[in-house]
């Protein structure tokens, strides 16, 4: 049983880096945005890849992983971001299924739909974290950070500016703001934040595969940010662990496994309807999504 609920905390503190990454775009800048599943599964991919082919150390890997998210997050967000509202919806819903789709046929770099199996354990000080309780710990550590991080952000003069540009991206250029670096540097940072999950990812499972980095991963993470509360500190680890015990809780319920699946996905998007209606910011949500 406890190795069961230190799985599950494992999972909460990764999706919590992605919700809390997810939520400079979407919370701050108000950027709706479905890309961050291909995010997280390039940094999944470049450090499974690196230290399973390369032999190189995690921490490499966990670094050209984040350096070349930015570099995509950076390339997707200057066209995107030349557009508005739905439409820039679509077009980081156009450059998710792109990733999934280069994941899933590049058979000579990503093995395709057989994924990268026999990824190496993290090793802090040399010790490697193969017991639950040590990825949990180190687990916990990533999820401070990245919540430090983001708070940071949040409370500095970019923050601020970012909150400005939500409410009246007008205005802001009028005095004198560039909002095009502004909204491009929190894509930049979402996404290598992304990676650093993915980095987490994929050295606690041991393998990846394109299918864990769907459109359907996006919405999720997306989801955890709407129901916990967009720009609140503790709102999208909130989100993370409504949408990642909920699920796991009717494991309990004894349903037969023909079911189960489709009764989660049934209680999952019940309770995005329920918090939508009840709580439009969420459910410590500082903004809602309409105007």
């Amino acid at each position: 049983m406890m190795e069961y609920l230190l799985h599950i905390l494992i999972l909460t503190c990764i999706y919590g880096v992605l919700a809390m990454a997810l939520d400079i775009v979407v919370g701050h800048a108000g950027l709706l945005s479905m890309t961050q599943a291909a995010f997280f599964g390039i940094g999944a991919y470049a450090s499974a890849l690196l230290t399973t082919v390369a032999g190189v150390p995690w921490p490499v890997g966990l670094g050209i992983g984040m350096v070349l998210s930015s570099l995509m997050a950076c390339a997707i967000a200057l066209p995107s971001l030349r557009v508005h509202d739905d439409y820039f919806v679509v077009a980081t819903l156009g450059f998710q299924m792109v990733a999934y789709s280069l994941l899933n046929n590049w058979i000579g770099l990503t093995q395709g739909p057989f994924g990268v199996a026999g990824i190496p354990p993290l090793t802090v000080g040399g010790y490697p974290m193969r017991s639950a309780w040590m990825f949990a710990l180190v687990a916990l550590v990533f999820c401070g950070i990245s919540w430090f991080v983001v708070a940071r952000v949040g409370r500095s003069p970019f923050g601020r500016v970012l909150r400005a540009i939500r409410e009246d991206e007008i205005l802001v250029l009028a005095l004198g703001k560039d909002t095009l670096y502004f909204k491009v540097t929190a894509f930049v940072v979402s996404g290598a934040l992304a990676a650093a999950a993915g980095t987490l990812y994929a050295h606690y499972t041991t393998y990846v595969d394109p299918s864990s980095f769907t459109i359907m991963e996006s919405i999720l993470i997306a989801s955890m940010v709407i129901i916990g509360g967009a720009g609140s500190p503790w709102g999208p680890i909130l989100g993370a662990v409504v949408l990642v015990t909920i699920p796991e809780g009717l494991r309990f319920l004894g349903l037969p496994v023909g079911m189960a699946g489709h009764i989660r996905q049934v209680v999952y998007g019940s309770t995005l309807v329920l918090v939508m209606v009840a709580r439009p910011r969420g459910i410590i949500g500082r903004y809602s999504f309409g105007r």
